[in-house]
């Protein structure tokens, strides 16, 4: 059974229509990587997920519960899903273990003792136990990625979702960024990833979604998608120029 469903999703922002009728299914363990050409509508409809922005009219189906219904309970629901973002969203005041242990106490309800020995496990993953005390000002790009990365992994979410995680980074760690997601993956969490990174959409998502103009152009595995099979005009015009 699928753990997220949109349904005939749009999202117009006063005339202009940025998403035009989206159908998207995911289910559990599944890797799917949204890429396309800028403007296109990929980090639209990723926010329209967890209703960071809200869909103008459509569905969105999550655990089996619609989030635009009225009386839905959305904090928790958003609770399930982590999110990282291409500026990574740390609080400035708080060191990099503070910003793993705060949401684990006050959503979670978890107790100091509990959340800092998890947090702990959860920087240690993503290497960065050695600036556990520092503060983001402090921390380089691809460390405040990893603490993110962190810190969302630390609510349990059933889905994750990543808005251009390393689009903001130094070329010479995307690489870091790009191990930490591999592994989640290999680990089997759920992800939706937007990103311009075509290695990663390659070797390790299950299917490859290419959003231009709004709507869902190609929807397959990755190697039918970067195949030379793959005769679909807008996908082929795409490949030609990031490739």
């Amino acid at each position: 059974m699928a753990l997220l469903t949109t349904k005939a999703i749009t999202k117009k922002f006063g005339t202009l229509d940025v998403l035009k009728g989206i159908d998207f299914t995911i289910e559990p363990g599944e890797v799917v990587a949204v890429i396309g050409p800028s403007g296109g509508g990929k980090s639209t409809f990723l926010r329209c997920l967890n209703l960071l922005e809200r869909p103008t009219s459509g569905h969105v189906l999550f655990d089996d519960e619609d989030l635009l219904a009225p009386n839905v309970n959305l904090d928790r629901l958003r609770s399930r899903m982590g999110m990282v973002f291409q500026q990574f969203n740390l609080f400035h005041n708080l060191t990099a273990l503070r910003n793993v242990v705060l949401p684990q106490i006050n959503v979670l309800g978890k107790t100091k003792a509990e959340a800092e020995a998890h947090a702990m496990e959860l920087l240690e993953k993503v290497g960065m136990t050695h600036r556990a005390n520092a503060y983001p000002s402090q921390l380089s790009g691809g460390q405040k990625q990893r603490v993110a990365i962190a810190r969302a992994v630390a609510m349990s979410p059933k889905l994750m979702l990543f808005d251009e995680p390393t689009s903001a980074l130094d070329p010479e760690v995307v690489k870091d960024v790009l191990g930490v997601m591999t592994d989640l993956a290999r680990q089997g969490m759920t992800m939706i990833v937007v990103t311009h990174e075509m290695g990663f959409a390659r070797k390790v998502a299950d299917r490859v979604v290419f959003i231009d103009g709004g709507v869902i152009a190609a929807d397959m595995p990755p190697e039918e998608f970067f195949g030379e099979d793959n005769t679909n005009p807008r996908v082929r015009e795409f490949l030609d120029k990031v490739l």
